[in-house]
């Protein structure tokens, strides 16, 4: 496989996770009786511009469809970031009514809300049915089609040149990596500014984090290779954050290179120079993650069995894409883990792909009294330990499997 960057030609394993179906292909009662799709789960790093990216093996139409079941609204914490990120961007950039703001994979409309209350207009692009349906329903206007620079161009000559575009966890989910950026600056006004937020690979290698590895992130970014990524298609970064969410990300803001209306802040090198003196340009930086990930499987597998003989009953909560990782290489099946709570009722009444776990609601866990949940999106343990406060009230504990096999 080439470089969907650079086109160089890659020759640098990260991980061999083995097979498995995609991560949100959530099965449905009467698809118990036909075979998945399982395919090879191999992440790979390119030496030429140092982008790491999953082997391409099921196309975007077939990961992203209209039965699509990722709903951002249903993590309160996803929704205060939401909220706090207008705030910022409208106080920042003097965003007003005459302004136009423009979301790339807006979802199910958890972000442009905020925007729409603010009377500023805008516009959501989502491909997923399921999702823009959601979206629609909150009042927003949205555009069910993948983005790039065609897209980009119909868009300004339908009068959304854009003063803010927002593209939150979407630039890791793109095949086409070049389009997807060239679009942005096609779409964005000579001064305008667009935000890309992404899970940074130096957490990501840092906490063990292979659970965030799975066929819809076509891609696994640093800073290093984004700055490339983004000189190649006519965009220049100007600012970087370091953001907490999803267990360590960056918001890198960009602006026509044609522009350059904004001067390039210190946290851009700083955040490079940290990246450079961490590895991320040398091999051996990458060789850490697959015994990580093997040990971490060992030590799951450990306590699901040592529960089992003690005749313990542990549960799941959180039926995210990261657990489906987890559970498939690992092998967990219901015998190990009888079900999983999760409060998005798309997922409800669903079986996790591969290990084919039960999807229930979450008054299932004060139903149950199980002695065990294994919190599967780790990145949000603190919400999901308040809500289901609870469980220590019966001598219960909350597990989370990474970095570490950790109790709560």
């Amino acid at each position: 496989m080439n470089c969907r960057g650079c086109g160089t030609l890659l020759n640098l394993p990260l991980i061999d996770l083995g097979t498995a179906p995609p991560s949100n292909a959530y099965l449905r009662a009467e698809q118990l009786e036909v075979a998945e799709q399982w395919v090879p789960l191999k992440v790979q790093v390119c030496q030429c511009c140092w982008l790491v990216q999953t082997e391409d093996y099921t196309s975007a139409e077939s990961l992203f469809d209209a039965d699509y079941a990722y709903f951002s609204s249903f993590s309160s914490t996803w929704l205060q970031h939401a909220e706090r990120y207008v705030e910022t961007m409208v106080e920042r950039f003097g965003l007003t009514a005459e302004s136009r703001v423009v979301e790339i994979a807006a979802n199910d409309g958890y972000l442009l809300q905020y925007v729409a209350k603010r009377g500023i207009p805008c516009l959501g692009i989502e491909p997923t049915r399921s999702t823009a349906k959601a979206a629609r329903e909150k009042g927003l206007e949205i555009r069910e089609l993948f983005f790039g620079r065609e897209t980009a161009l119909q868009l300004v000559e339908d009068g959304w040149a854009a003063d803010l575009m927002a593209a939150n966890n979407v630039l890791a989910h793109v095949p086409d990596i070049n389009d997807f950026l060239a679009g942005f600056a096609v779409l964005l006004k000579p001064d305008g500014v667009a935000t890309f937020e992404f899970p940074h690979l130096l957490a990501l290698m840092a906490g063990a984090q292979f659970d965030t590895l799975y066929h819809e992130h076509y891609s696994y970014l640093s800073l290093t290779a984004v700055q490339t990524l983004c000189e190649r298609n006519g965009l220049e970064i100007f600012d970087v954050s370091h953001l907490p969410t999803h267990g360590g990300s960056l918001r890198v803001f960009v602006q026509r290179a044609d522009g350059g209306q904004r001067e390039r802040q210190p946290a851009v090198q700083q955040a490079l120079s940290a990246e450079t003196l961490a590895g991320v340009t040398r091999p051996e930086f990458y060789a850490t993650l697959a015994p990580a990930a093997e040990r971490i499987k060992h030590e799951l597998l450990r306590f699901l069995l040592q529960a089992k003989a003690e005749g313990k009953r542990v549960v799941g909560y959180g039926a995210a894409a990261k657990g489906n990782t987890l559970l498939n290489y690992a092998g967990v099946k219901p015998d190990l883990l009888a079900w999983v709570a999760d409060a998005n009722p798309h997922k409800q009444g669903k079986f996790l792909p591969g290990s084919r776990i039960p999807v229930v609601g979450p008054e299932r866990i004060a139903l149950e009294k199980p002695d065990y949940v294994l919190v599967l999106p780790w990145n949000l343990i603190d919400e999901i330990t308040h809500e289901f406060a609870c469980v220590s009230r019966w001598g219960g504990r909350f597990v989370v499997a990474i970095p570490e096999l950790s109790f709560r």
